[in-house]
């Protein structure tokens, strides 16, 4: 199976992760619309990829219904959205709990429902490798990833013939981490790859090319892939 001439919706499409696979099923001569929640995110990366860009925000049910009503129905639908909030778990809020939970797990549902996917395609869902391995702090995301590869599994039945996978990413340097004071990402990074068996930390385009395979491999469903370095080995 090839992408050309697929007609590929990623949600999250406008930074790291997900641009990164809207490049690359673009690159091999997909159809590809982009989705995120900031229409000004969105426009300029639409423009530069010659890609369709439609806002929708997946904590409501009537902008993923909108979504999915305009594209029609898809061949494959890659979901990387998420707003994740965290903290101390005696402490962090119970409407960061909820937010987290809402854009991540409670998004990936309302995607799987509403998206009219082509027999034979696919959904793939970005969890994350806390799920298995869990930090201080995290106690909710790591949850929320659970569920999501819980799902991912449910959901390769209930929507067969459509193919459901999750990847689980490690430590990636992407965008998500800009919030961090420069000092102190390149330190957490470099900390991180020292310690990994390949030596390195992720990039976007790792992940993209593990997503960009689930489309393609036809016989692939109900999977989770952890793109880690060797984080779970180590």
């Amino acid at each position: 199976m090839t992408l050309a001439g697929k007609k590929v919706v990623v949600i999250g499409g406008s930074s790291g992760i997900g641009l990164a696979t809207a490049e690359l099923a673009k690159g091999e001569g997909a159809d590809v619309i982009i989705a995120s929640r900031s229409a000004a995110k969105l426009d300029p990366v639409a423009e530069r990829l010659k890609v369709t860009a439609i806002p929708a925000d997946v904590t409501n049910d009537q902008s993923v219904a909108d979504l999915f009503r305009r594209t029609g129905p898809v061949d494959h639908v890659v979901l990387t959205a998420a707003q994740l909030r965290t903290g101390p778990f005696k402490t962090v809020s119970m409407e960061d709990v909820r937010g987290t939970m809402e854009g991540k797990f409670w998004g990936a549902w309302r995607v799987a429902r509403e998206a009219e996917i082509r027999p034979g395609g696919s959904l793939t869902l970005v969890t994350g490798f806390l799920s298995v391995r869990p930090r201080p702090n995290s106690a909710i995301i790591s949850a929320a990833n659970g569920a999501l590869e819980s799902l991912a599994r449910a959901l390769a039945l209930e929507l067969a013939p459509v193919r459901v996978n999750a990847v689980s990413p490690g430590v990636v340097d992407t965008p998500i981490r800009a919030a961090m004071p420069e000092s102190a990402r390149k330190e957490m990074l470099a900390k991180t790859a020292a310690a990994l068996p390949v030596g390195r930390v992720g990039v976007a385009d790792d992940i993209a090319r593990q997503i960009a395979s689930f489309m393609s491999n036809g016989f692939a469903t109900g999977s989770i892939v952890y793109i880690d370095g060797g984080a779970l080995v180590n």
